[in-house]
């Protein structure tokens, strides 16, 4: 039976250790995912902004501007590779106490890598707006230093984000990158030649639009805890191709706020990655280890305990006799080892097996 009992641990002890091994890398892998009820808000604002006002059709500037961003997840149409995330963006005129742009946006991405995937949902301002071939929203969980692919709405393509250093973000390590859209064509509108200080009464004016994008991202949960995007939209003289008017001019940046709240969120997710790769393995290896001694102990002293020696003994036929020898007993002193309960949460930002 102690024989029963040892190779029992022994097993259990050489399981746990392959277990340990494998949950940081393979295990991990496969569990942690972004979630699918997603609920999220984030403040930017901007100072010394400018933009065109359609109902009284002037330029306003220098004007502060609030934009807040939503993102609630739709559970029902998630799966367990997918996520859909709905996203309502706000911008607001400080100055002026008065609404200056709402955009909503759905979009569906792999919840491991963090690119789009089609989606037959896909939408931009309640219209149907196909978002593939790029990130959309996150950067896939352990992010690497490198340019990564990402899905710009307006001009409905992806351009590059380049990794370009490190910074901290209220003591977390990030990774820094930066998307750069020179003046773009993205349309051309039919408007009055006076906006554009021209005598005739129509023209027809390009579109240009540019963005500088900065994302400061933890590299472990692909969250980004620091946004800073400055958006430039203005009219064209077709004539002399120089700006003419100004439809959109911000540089909004992340509120504090807004920021230790992301990072607090973000730390939860860190939290649960450190169990599963980190508390966890390491757990499960020193339990694993302890039962694989005691329970190799317990055999090899098992068999020492039954050796047979054989010899002879005096008498006329010369006979053998098997005599069972008990030389050389030892064991080991009674180990108490409690079993170890390990409750898991359910990842709320990071893992979600659903």
């Amino acid at each position: 039976m102690r024989r029963v009992i040892g190779l029992s641990l022994a097993g259990l002890g050489t399981f746990l250790i392959v277990f340990a091994i494998v949950l940081p890398t393979y295990i991990a892998g496969q569990i942690v995912k972004f979630p699918l009820n997603e609920y999220e808000t984030a403040t930017l604002d901007a100072t010394g902004a400018s933009y065109f006002n359609a109902g009284n059709g002037t330029e306003r500037s220098p004007v502060n501007l609030e934009a807040t961003y939503t993102i609630k997840g739709d559970n029902a149409a998630g799966t367990s590779s997918m996520a859909v995330w709905k996203e309502f963006s706000y911008v607001y005129d400080l100055t002026n106490h008065q609404g200056v742009q709402v955009q909503t946006r759905t979009f569906a991405f792999n919840r491991k890598t963090g690119y789009l995937v089609p989606y037959s949902g896909d939408s931009l301002d309640n219209k149907p707006f196909a978002q593939t071939g790029g990130l959309g929203y996150v950067f896939p969980i352990g992010v690497g230093k490198q340019t990564y692919p990402w899905f710009d709405t307006t001009l409905d393509k992806s351009e590059p984000m380049v990794y370009s250093g490190t910074t901290t973000v209220d003591g977390i390590s990030c990774y820094v990158f930066v998307e750069n859209v020179p003046p773009t064509k993205v349309a051309t509108l039919s408007v009055p030649g006076s906006l554009l200080g021209l005598s005739t009464a129509t023209v027809e004016a390009p579109e240009d639009y540019s963005i500088h994008f900065i994302y400061d991202v933890d590299p472990e949960t692909g969250a980004p805890l620091d946004v800073n995007e400055h958006e430039v939209q203005a009219l064209y003289n077709p004539t002399t191709n120089t700006q003419a008017l100004t439809l959109f001019n911000a540089d909004l940046i992340a509120t504090p706020s807004s920021v230790k709240q992301i990072v607090g969120l973000d730390l939860s997710g860190r939290n649960e990655l450190n169990l599963l790769k980190t508390t966890l393995p390491i757990i499960f290896g020193a339990v694993g280890a302890v039962a694989l001694i005691v329970g190799s102990g317990i055999v090899f002293t098992v068999s020492a305990t039954t050796r047979s020696t054989t010899y002879m003994v005096s008498g006329n036929d010369g006979s053998l006799v098997d005599v069972e020898a008990h030389s050389g007993r030892w064991t080991f002193a009674p180990l108490d080892c409690s079993a170890v309960h390990c409750g898991l949460s359910a990842l709320n930002r990071c893992s979600n097996s659903s």
